[in-house]
């Protein structure tokens, strides 16, 4: 398994956080992104992700190598979706493996945080008005 990968079919956390596990590791952070029904005001029906599948990997694999370059932890793994995906779908997931709490939950944020800044996945939104808009995922991060 690829340690960033990108996927057409729904992400399953349990078996992701299953080929993490390690005996050295005392702390597993993860973030899981949820397909949600309204953004700024407006109500959300379906989400829809394009991606340039070899940059977005080539990306995500130099994400995940300076994030173990910059944090004391074991591993890092990462799934973003793309296609069309329903409310409640998860989009994206990060998982870091650490001896302590504190790498892990820090690199954790630094991940998913410099995935939706530099990795090349742009999403559309449909909305209940039957409208739809390309939403720019590369902005700040609410936190």
């Amino acid at each position: 398994m690829e340690f960033f990968s990108l996927s057409p079919y729904k992400i399953d956390p349990f078996s992701l956080r299953e080929s993490l596990k390690d005996s050295k590791t005392g702390a597993f952070a993860s973030f899981e992104g949820i397909v949600r029904n309204h953004n700024l005001g407006s109500s959300v029906e379906k989400l829809e992700y394009e991606v340039y599948p070899q940059l977005a990997v080539k990306e995500g694999l130099m994400i995940l190598e300076e994030v173990k370059a910059k944090f004391e932890i074991i591993e890092a793994r990462a799934v973003h979706r793309y296609g069309q995906l329903e409310i409640g779908d998860l989009a994206v997931w990060v998982g870091v493996i650490a001896a302590h709490r504190g790498p892990a939950f820090e690199a954790c944020e630094y991940t998913i945080n410099t995935i939706k800044k530099r990795v090349p996945i742009w999403k559309k939104e449909y909305y209940t008005t039957g409208n739809s808009n390309w939403i720019q995922c590369h902005e700040k991060p609410n936190l």
